[in-house]
């Protein structure tokens, strides 16, 4: 979620106070020439500088009821501006846009695990990824021996015929010697827009394979692979400002796993292609950002107790200032299934609960923190 930069109150707020009272007129003209300045302009590719400095304010962007706005306000972000500075000087150019994926995790590298998986989530395209993987794996000694991007994985040489390899794997004189050892890695798209999820696979193999090894749905040893992901983690890090784009990663599967069907849908839910699990976790961390609070949960019936009433509903008048925040209801039902291949989410009104029906809208806001 943005953070938004507050001013300083106890500075001005006793000048303002002042003026108000002294030329109220003035004064509100003031703030409205002060507001103009902090929210007028939009980034274009060419220097339109003082089109953008002169641009009268057009009308508020009305959010519909169904999208979030906390959620597309911090996209959108406006420089911000003083009286007297270089906007009104003339010194200006207009601000580059923002970076589209740099809010969607708070960490670029993070190693996640759930259920006997373990990945490294990175806050990048798989695209620029891929070469960076490969890198990797050259430098610390494996090399790369074959690659098919089409189902994104990468397959290294022999790691018993490196020294380096053989330390970054641990292996002993024994290991060097009887089974040969190599490592698998897949790159696939994240479950959250503009992320990549890395996985390796350790192998033991009795000779050289001669093609792509199947990629193995479980791993026997983890915790070797969980350090493997955070050395990555940590090279990846160390050379972020190396950019490169592979072209033979375009063609890595980029559907999202997480879709929302409404529209003309009598029956609006979301789809997720992942494991129920991994659904659950992700879901569980969608409400959790999205600070809805949680009354309950019911996970072998894959079902969450959720308040979801709106601020006025919970501010109910002027002495809630003094007291202490309401304590969470039941007002809304978020439901997970597993239809076929995919798990669907739905919302529904609690029962009980007899305010406005805002389960499309807690539909849509899901959606947003789930992808």
């Amino acid at each position: 979620m943005s953070q938004h930069k507050q001013v300083g109150v106890g500075e001005t707020g006793l000048s303002q106070s002042r003026l108000m009272q002294a030329y109220p007129k003035r004064a509100c003209l003031l703030a409205g020439a002060v507001m103009l300045s902090l929210v007028s302009g939009c980034g274009l590719i060419q220097d339109r500088s003082d089109e953008y400095r002169n641009a009268p304010a057009g009308d508020p962007i009305k959010v519909p009821d169904w999208q979030s706005k906390a959620r597309i306000q911090p996209v959108y972000a406006v420089r911000d501006a003083d009286a007297g500075d270089a906007v009104a000087q003339g010194e200006f150019s207009v601000p580059e846009p923002p970076d589209m994926t740099s809010e969607i995790l708070d960490e670029n590298y993070v190693v996640e695990e759930l259920n006997g998986q373990v990945w490294l989530l990175v806050n990048e395209v798989p695209g620029r990824v891929w070469p960076m993987v490969s890198s990797y794996l050259t430098e610390r000694g494996l090399g790369v021996a074959r690659e098919n991007p089409q189902i994104g994985l990468l397959q290294t040489d022999i790691a018993n015929y490196s020294q380096r390899a053989r330390s970054l794997l641990a292996l002993s004189g024994e290991d060097a010697s009887s089974d040969l050892t190599l490592v698998q890695s897949r790159i696939a798209p994240g479950v959250r827009r503009k992320t990549t999820e890395i996985q390796f696979r350790i192998r033991k193999e009795p000779a050289r394979p001669d093609a792509m090894l199947q990629w193995p749905s479980e791993t026997t040893v983890m915790a070797q692979e969980k350090e493997l992901l955070a050395d990555l983690g940590n090279y990846l890090k160390e050379r972020e400002d190396t950019k490169s784009y592979s072209r033979a990663a375009l063609s890595i599967p980029s559907a999202p796993k997480v879709k929302l069907v409404s529209g003309q849908s009598d029956d609006p839910h979301i789809e997720m292609e992942l494991s129920f699990d991994r659904a659950w976790s992700e879901v569980n961390r969608a409400l959790s950002e999205a600070d809805i609070p949680l009354v309950d949960i019911d996970r072998s019936a894959g079902q969450f107790y959720v308040d979801y009433r709106s601020e006025e509903e919970l501010e109910s008048g002027w002495f809630d200032w003094f007291a202490d925040p309401p304590k969470p209801e039941y007002t809304y039902l978020v439901t997970i299934r597993q239809d076929g291949d995919v798990v669907s989410l739905r919302t529904q009104v609690a029962p009980d609960y007899d305010g406005d029906n805002r389960s499309a809208r807690l539909l849509s806001e899901l959606f947003e923190y789930l992808y």
